[in-house]
């Protein structure tokens, strides 16, 4: 759980040096959509595919984190998103949805549910 949280803070990090004009990650859906670039591809050490409401990111050892994003750009996610981040660890990790419920109910007040089953990181 908290790597997926630490995931997500290094490809904001990353994503903002190879893109310096950058406010936020959820901007690279609006680049993307303006076709300023591709809606998949390469930036910095990650590779990326937009998709909906979201994008997914894989590092160069395959890790993969997924995040959709709110209107006000704020990355939020899911169960499933977080089994597929754990699946593609370099030792996978795989966990029930009740191991996954109860990890995030024991970060709270780090994580905020959002809407019923989705999370985000509490600012």
């Amino acid at each position: 759980m908290l790597g997926y949280v630490r995931a997500l803070n290094a490809i904001d990090e990353a994503m903002r040096v190879a893109i310096p004009s950058l406010e936020q990650l959820a901007d690279v859906l609006d680049l993307a959509r303006s076709r300023r670039i591709s809606r998949s591809g390469h930036i910095g050490t990650y590779s990326y595919t937009v998709h909906g409401a979201g994008c997914r990111f894989v590092s160069g050892n395959g890790t993969e984190v997924d995040v959709d994003f709110e209107a006000d750009g704020s990355g939020i996610f899911d169960l499933w998103r977080l089994r597929w981040y754990g699946l593609s660890l370099p030792e996978p990790l795989d966990v029930t949805d009740e191991d996954l419920r109860s990890a995030v109910r024991s970060l709270q007040p780090l994580l905020d549910e959002v809407r019923p089953g989705w999370f985000s990181v509490a600012s």
